[in-house]
């Protein structure tokens, strides 16, 4: 019962922190780019990544969470992950200079 209460708990302050981390990155982003469909899509994708791998390497060590698969993700995959998200926020702005 206490590792089920403490998921529900991470899961409330996962949706908080993406709440709050999301609504700031987007409101910068938001600034930079003309608000076309295919904009937000993309963008909205590259938010999504950079919250998951900023969650997956500081942010779930701090949580009330404390089971299995706590781990952060490989250095590898972490870049891998932040140059795909920088591409897909420059996309769009490469694709409106042609």
């Amino acid at each position: 019962m206490k590792t089920g209460f403490a998921f529900i708990l991470e899961l409330l302050r996962i949706a908080i922190l993406f709440i709050v981390i999301g609504g700031v990155l987007w409101a910068l982003i938001e600034n930079v780019y003309d608000n076309s469909s295919t904009t937000a899509w993309v963008t909205s994708l590259a938010v999504l990544i950079i919250f998951f791998v900023l969650y997956r390497n500081i942010l779930q060590f701090s949580g009330w969470y404390k089971g299995k698969g706590r781990n952060k993700l490989s250095k590898s995959v972490t870049l891998s992950l932040i140059g795909a998200s920088i591409i897909l926020l420059l996309a769009p702005l490469a694709l409106e200079a042609l």
